[in-house]
């Protein structure tokens, strides 16, 4: 095994187009790391944060979450919006937070705009006075660095937990943007997701890029996973959500593949057999703009392959 996939400090992004196996990949690396406690899954997927959306989204089972762990899975109302600034806020704080673990942080999915705001970030944070900065810095040499970290965990509890109070320059950079500006840094975060991974987290990232050797494959096997969806139950699942009262197929979570084909169908626009041909057509077009991004990737190692066990094997 290499010992770059041994450092837990280097971030490990696995990603790839829809239905190429990229969730089974990273759960077989978790396995030869040794398991749960030896590293963190980390879904970088705008559709699996939604409860409620399981069956439509390929999203792991309940059994596969409990074996496999993965951090920003169900953690928003379908009613709800979210940014890629925020997404890169609850990133940086699930990598930052595998790393006081002991744990490798495995990034996996398919949403490139996600991963591409990860890597280089969004926008810079406000900046802090060099007053501020000399009576914090006073400050940890007179009372130390524990009293801050108390300062921090009191006035962003978000924040707190993603920086050790063993990381002076993180904790003194954090306090400062409060202080200056008397808001939550966790709250900037998630409206100016500032500098690269490596500046904001301190971490390295290595990236494999999942791509198909036979486009005519992976065609296959989008149709055979949303035949397995429907049979699975995808439209009552949609059904459940439309019965809610509270979703609009207007809403970001009902634009999702899949679903707002269902929704048409539902409301007797379309009939069942064009519903599951644009629900197939929309999940290779989705595919396909994936693969467009991921052939302009700045950095990566591309493995174009059928088989995830070769990705796998270039991980490990």
């Amino acid at each position: 095994m290499s010992q770059r996939l041994l450092d837990s400090s280097d971030v490990l992004v696995i990603c790839g187009p829809t239905a190429i196996g990229k969730t089974g990949v990273a759960m077989a690396v978790q396995d030869a790391l040794g398991g749960r406690e030896h590293a963190q899954l980390i879904s970088a997927d705008s559709a699996l944060i939604y409860r409620g959306m399981d069956i439509g989204t390929a999203k792991p089972s309940t059994a596969e979450l409990e074996q496999y762990p993965h951090k920003l899975i169900d953690i928003l109302e379908p009613t709800a919006s979210y940014s890629a600034a925020e997404f890169v806020a609850a990133a940086d704080a699930a990598i930052l937070q595998a790393l006081e673990q002991g744990k490798k942080p495995i990034v996996v999915g398919g949403t490139m705009m996600y991963l591409k705001c990860l890597s280089e970030g969004i926008a810079d944070l406000p900046a802090t006075d060099l007053a501020t900065r000399s009576a914090l810095e006073a400050e940890l040499l007179d009372q130390g660095a524990e009293v801050l970290h108390q300062e921090l965990t009191q006035r962003d509890p978000i924040a707190a937990a993603g920086i050790h109070s063993n990381n002076h320059q993180r904790l003194l950079r954090a306090l400062a943007v409060i202080r200056a500006t008397g808001n939550a840094l966790s709250a900037q975060w998630a409206s100016r997701a500032s500098g690269t991974l490596l500046q904001r987290t301190g971490c390295t990232s290595e990236t494999v890029i999942m791509m198909p050797a036979n486009r005519a494959l992976l065609h296959l096997r989008i149709a055979q996973r949303f035949e397995y969806m429907l049979g699975a139950g995808l439209l009552a699942e949609v059904q459940a959500l439309m019965s809610r009262g509270d979703i609009t197929r207007d809403m970001p979570s009902m634009r999702a593949v899949g679903y707002r084909q269902a929704w048409s169908h539902l409301s007797e626009e379309i009939d069942k057999q064009t519903f599951v041909e644009q629900g197939m057509a929309a999940t290779r077009q989705l595919a396909k703009r994936q693969m467009t991004w991921l052939r302009k990737w700045p950095e990566g190692a591309v493995v174009t392959s059928d088989d995830p066990q070769e990705a796998l094997g270039v991980i490990v």
